[in-house]
């Protein structure tokens, strides 16, 4: 596991934030974390990316902190990184993003990084 690579998508410096408790998380669990904010450079210790483009390293999963809202004008990009999966935590579903995934043979599971990890699903 200690070789994949994690994108956290909407990730916080703060620490009662679900990103933040899931950046962690996946630290904890031996993953490299990726974080993703547009305008934060440190989190947890890690260089934060401002966008998506921004990103060289073949991506694993791209976990998903921002709702529909934000991950609208953010699909191309997300398309683009090619991850190998993409979790759509609660309150991040998006049914164009869904359909564009879809289209695009890009895996999703609607689902929360915390408890996959806890319960062995990750």
């Amino acid at each position: 596991m200690q070789n994949q690579t994690i994108v956290v998508l909407g990730a916080s410096n703060k620490p009662h934030r679900y990103a933040n408790k899931a950046i962690r998380m996946l630290l904890e669990y031996g993953y490299h974390v990726i974080p993703v904010h547009p305008k934060l450079e440190n989190i947890e210790g890690l260089v934060v990316k401002h966008k998506l483009e921004n990103i060289i390293e073949q991506v694993d999963t791209l976990a998903m902190y921002v709702g529909p809202e934000r991950s609208e004008h953010l699909i191309d990009s997300i398309v683009q990184l090619k991850p190998s999966r993409v979790i759509l935590n609660p309150g991040t579903e998006s049914v164009s993003l869904e359909l564009a995934l879809l289209h695009n043979d890009i895996s999703f599971v609607k689902d929360c990084v915390l408890l996959m990890l806890e319960h062995g699903r990750f």
